[in-house]
């Protein structure tokens, strides 16, 4: 008997190893398993090969090789067979993306090639910089599932052919354009179910060589063919494809012929058909062209961004199947019907003028609807008491923003019990935020931003993941009950007129991906409890609170890693934070205005920090320890990098290693102390657009290597920099503004000013030591409208063509491309005698500044067709002759000042014709007769404006034109005297006419006394005519009063 309880025991326990074992080797991987040997090293060579930011690849240490983070075996023979390193290379800027991981290599790997059991291969989302796919992938027989999609390749595709066994194929966004016979090669693999080739650069040439349509993939179920170059009739690759269900030709041009979409009549299995930017208008639609009742599986059709236009698609009523239609970014502007099996409608950016006709309150069965970004005027009103309404709304999302709604929000919005996400931002809602809101608890995305909405936050209940209510004027405290709401990621309340202090409960939300509580009236001191517990936090916004304080002590460590923190004009008053040194994945610092103070930390250098604002504040030292790391996350060049450090106590010279930033699109450092010359590898800094260096100690010639930079915006100004301008910086074609003020420069004024920069707007050179002329190749800057060449030396006369500048004639549309980076920077003019800081308007300023020179000659009369002028200035030169009577056309003219020369004449009436002058000054030249008056002229009333023109009379001076001693020749006089022969010969021409005219009658009456006896007797009979009329009327006169 103990011998069997022993033996049963003991198998019992076999069994229970047996089972482990069974389960272990089935169900991969497994702690204890190991793959080959070779494979283990092929797949740490991978590793080694890769920049791993990330630590994506941080399991892969040990011998067990198949429980590493991606790999897979197989349970009975221990080969690799999936590899599974997904990234999100090309996701990173999205905010959905909480977390970044994805490998950086050069190329794949060799050594992968020991895998040769791999069913399973995804290396998307990975960044391997523009290297070829390797051979080897093609050897992968076995291989049934290949996603290489946004991981920077670019290939021929002529390995694909051995991979007879794949059923997926997701190349997006690898550039394959180059291949060849594409087609032929898909046929080779007859197993394929699932293609996707998006952004590849294909056109109808890759498909469209073999015209056998009996060979054309028949099994294939999923075609993405989106963002190529396809257009017109597309290629009969598409003629047999029976079993298609999804198809997406967005993006190709579809237009050239009509009949382009008949294809899609063969293919009655489609389900879903994204056909979004493809130039398709209504006629191409019509049911001769594709027939929308034969696809009777049709659940999803996206037409989004097209050109159809007026009238409703009632052709796709007829698809009883259909669930999500998305006609966004057309010319709609008519009543949309009522589907009843529809579920998502997006009718957003079209030309509906009313609400009503989107007929929300007639929706009952659809779930998600998107108005946004039409031209809707007028309230949104809620259902009408008098028409049939839906007794119950299966809204999940409404999103209506980016219309122009007014109003108040409508109560009846709490009637959507299903509500998810509610978008209302950017209208113009007034009133406080409807508690009604506060009951639909189902709600997860309120935004109302961007409005006109008053009174104080409610208090929100439910499962809210994201609240923006910035750009209101929410007033009162930030309520303590949202540190109730435990689902928060996003929470932002900026620019609104909040007080008070940040709440201590909003240190609960632990899922809190985004708070931005800027530009606020919040007061009181942030310490750690206010964030200890934030640990998902990613952007931290707190700035324009001018009375927040941060009160964190230096070793405290947070349990976050942010990407961005904007604290400027909080109050900091220490040193530099040192709790920010642990945050490894800091994209965007902004402490400008802080009250810091101190050296930079040592610990800066390593952070990978592109957008840094350190301005206005007190710190010292040098800059060699400014962030040299680069972004790990920023990879595209559209986002612009830049460091501001101006207003603070920096010294020393420029570090070389700050040349080290090559990803630098900006650069400021004014307002510090720093010394020495600009060193010469700054032509390692490639992306530099703007580098601003002024009010320093900086010295020296400027480095040739500055032309080798795309400068668009070049300001040295305060400085002490020397000798002449480098030929290179004419290299700099880009160049915008170039702003040299208040320096040593000598030399000419170089003629590549204008010939090689053909986008100068802004030419400062002012209060340096430049001789010779203006150059005439500056009457080429076409978009020149600040000239400033005062205070140097130049001599000759003005050149006639600068009344050419077209920029300062005529208005033109100012190229934004870098205007949201200039915002804040400034050039100085001095305009009414007034050194003033232009930023925003800079645009708006035109004007001309060559005074403090020695330039002789007159004034060419062609400089006053410059009709933009706002300013000009050309005093204290020894400019001659009389000021141009055609000056009354420059008729912007603000300031105009011609001082301290050697003009003569009288001053030419047509200025009383400048409307907008408000500071003149015409003193000290040889000015004389009577100051002109009327117009603008009545306001300046300052002597001295005419002072030292002794032959200068009239208002305001105190001399009198008519009573003057020694009278000069005024306006007045010289018209006499200039008319005087004009009157002699007036006077003669009146005294011959008299003469001719009395002795042609006088002289027949003397010599015809039949003429003379028939006048007297006419003469005597019409006096006795005259007598008898007034004898009879004094008579009845006489009468009248008598019977009275």
């Amino acid at each position: 008997m103990g011998n069997q309880l022993g033996l049963g025991l003991y198998l019992f326990i076999l069994s229970v190893f047996l089972c482990a074992t069974t389960y272990t080797c089935l169900d991969a991987p497994n702690l204890t398993v190991s793959c080959h040997e070779r494979e283990r090293l092929a797949l740490l060579e991978f590793k080694h090969n890769v920049k791993d930011y990330f630590k994506v690849l941080s399991s892969w240490v040990g011998i067990h090789c198949c429980s590493w983070k991606g790999v897979s075996c197989d349970g009975d023979t221990r080969s690799v067979v999936s590899l599974r390193l997904r990234g999100n290379y090309r996701e990173f800027y999205e905010d959905d993306v909480e977390e970044d991981y994805y490998l950086v290599g050069e190329k794949v790997n060799t050594y992968l090639a020991e895998l040769r059991h791999l069913k399973h291969l995804d290396l998307s989302g990975n960044n391997f910089q523009q290297s070829r796919i390797p051979e080897f992938i093609g050897s992968f027989k076995q291989l049934s599932y290949l996603n290489l999609s946004n991981a920077g390749f670019s290939d021929d595709m002529a390995w694909v052919s051995g991979l007879s066994s794949l059923e997926l194929l997701d190349l997006g966004n690898v550039k394959i354009s180059r291949a060849k016979n594409i087609d032929m090669v898909l046929y080779m693999i007859p197993s394929l179910q699932y293609l996707s080739l998006p952004l590849c650069g294909l056109s109808n040439g890759h498909l469209g060589i073999h015209h056998n349509s009996s060979k054309i993939l028949p099994n294939i179920k999923h075609l993405d063919l989106s963002w190529n170059f396809f257009e017109g009739e597309l290629p009969c690759f598409f003629q047999n494809l029976t079993s298609l269900t999804f198809l997406d030709l967005s993006s190709n041009n579809l237009s050239l012929a009509w009949n382009s979409l008949k294809f899609l009549n063969l293919i009655p299995s489609l389900s879903e058909l994204h056909l979004s930017k493809c130039g398709l208008h209504n006629a191409l639609l019509s049911p001769n062209y594709f027939n929308f009742s034969a696809h009777s599986y049709m659940h999803y059709i996206d037409l989004r961004d097209n050109l159809i236009g007026g009238r409703f698609l009632y052709e796709i009523i007829n698809i009883t199947s259909l669930k999500v239609l998305d006609l966004s970014r057309n010319n709609l502007n008519s009543s949309i019907p009522t589907m009843p099996n529809l579920l998502k409608l997006d009718v957003s950016e079209n030309k509906f003028k009313h609400i009503e006709l989107v007929g929300i309150w007639r929706q009952c069965n659809l779930k998600e609807l998107s108005l946004s970004y039409n031209i809707f005027n007028g309230e949104m009103i809620g259902p009408s008491t008098n028409m049939s309404e839906c007794s119950q709304y299966a809204f999940e999302m409404l999103d209506s923003s980016q219309n122009q709604l007014n109003g108040t929000i409508p109560e009846v919005l709490g009637r959507l019990t299903n509500l998810k996400a509610l978008y209302l931002g950017a209208n113009s809602f007034s009133g406080s935020i409807p508690e009604a809101l506060e009951r639909v608890r189902s709600l997860e995305v309120l935004d109302l931003s961007d409005n006109e909405l008053t009174g104080p936050i409610p208090t929100f209940l439910g499962k809210l993941t994201k609240l923006s209510l910035f750009g209101n004027q929410l007033s009162g405290f930030i309520p303590e009950s949202l540190g109730r709401l435990a689902g928060l990621t996003e929470l932002d309340l900026s620019s609104n007129q909040l007080i008070g202090p940040i709440p201590n409960s909003l240190g609960r939300l632990s899922s809190l991906h985004l708070l931005d509580v800027s530009n606020n009236s919040l007061e009181g001191v942030v310490f750690e409890a206010h964030l200890v517990n934030l640990s998902k936090l990613k952007y931290l916004h707190t700035d324009l609170n001018h009375k927040l304080i941060f009160n964190i002590s230096h070793e405290w460590i947070p349990p976050f890693q942010l990407r961005s923190v904007v604290l400027s004009s909080c109050k900091i008053n220490d040193e530099f934070p040192q709790w920010l040194k642990t945050q490894r994945n800091l994209e965007e610092l902004w402490l400008s205005n802080a009250s810091l103070f101190g050296l930079l930390p040592s610990w800066l250098r390593t952070m990978p920090i592109f957008i840094l604002d350190l301005s206005h504040n007190k710190l010292g030292g040098s800059l060699e320890n400014l962030p040299s790391r680069n972004p790990i996350h920023w990879v595209e060049p559209g986002d612009a990098a830049l460091f501001l450090l101006q207003d603070n106590l920096f010294n020393g010279s420029i570090p070389r290693s700050l040349c080290r930033r090559t990803y630098l699109e900006l650069l400021d450092v004014s307002m510090n102390g720093l010394s020495g010359n600009i060193p010469d590898c700054v032509k390692n800094l490639q992306e530099m657009k703007v580098l601003i260096l002024s009010s320093n100690g900086l010295s020296g010639v400027l480095p040739r290597s500055l032309g080798s930079i795309s400068l668009a915006w070049l300001k040295l100004t305060n400085n002490n920099f020397n000798g002449e301008l480098p030929r290179d910086l004419g290299n700099s074609s880009l160049l915008s503004v170039l702003d040299l003020d208040n320096n040593k420069f000598s030399g000419n004024i170089p003629q590549w000013t204008g010939k090689d920069l053909p986008n100068l707007k802004v030419l400062s050179l002012r209060k340096n030591n430049f001789t010779g002329g203006i150059p005439q190749s500056l009457c080429t800057c076409s978009n020149l409208h600040i000239l400033d060449v005062a205070h140097n030396n130049l001599t000759g006369s003005i050149p006639r063509c600068l009344g050419k500048l077209s920029g300062m004639i005529e208005a033109r549309q100012e190229d934004s491309r870098y205007n949201s980076m200039y915002d804040s920077m400034e050039v100085s003019q001095v305009l009414k005698g007034i050194e003033l800081e232009y930023t925003k308007t800079l645009d708006l300023v035109f004007n001309m500044d060559l005074s403090s020179n020695e330039l002789s000659g007159e004034i060419p009369r062609e400089v006053t067709s410059l009709s933009l002028l706002v300013g000009l200035n050309l005093s204290h030169n020894h400019l001659s002759g009389s000021i141009p009577d055609t000056i009354g056309n420059m008729k912007a003219l603000n300031s105009l000042d011609f001082s301290d020369n050697q003009f003569t004449g009288m001053i030419p009436s047509s200025i009383a014709s400048l409307n907008f002058l408000s500071s003149l000054n015409l003193s000290q030249n040889n000015l004389s007769g009577q100051i002109p008056t009327g117009n603008q002229l009545q306001t300046l009333t300052d002597p001295s404006i005419y002072a030292s023109n002794k032959e200068l009379c009239g208002a305001p001076l105190p001399n009198n034109c008519s009573n003057h001693e020694n009278p000069p020749t005024t306006s007045k006089n010289k018209y006499k005297e200039s008319n005087k022969p004009k009157k002699v010969w007036f006077y003669f021409d009146i005294m011959c006419g008299f003469a001719t005219g009395f002795w042609s009658i006088i002289g027949v009456l003397l010599f015809k006394k039949q003429w003379r006896h028939k006048l007297f007797v006419i003469a005597e009979v019409t006096m006795d005519k005259v007598f008898v009329a007034v004898a009879v009327r004094v008579s009845n006169f006489r009468m009248t009063n008598e019977d009275k």
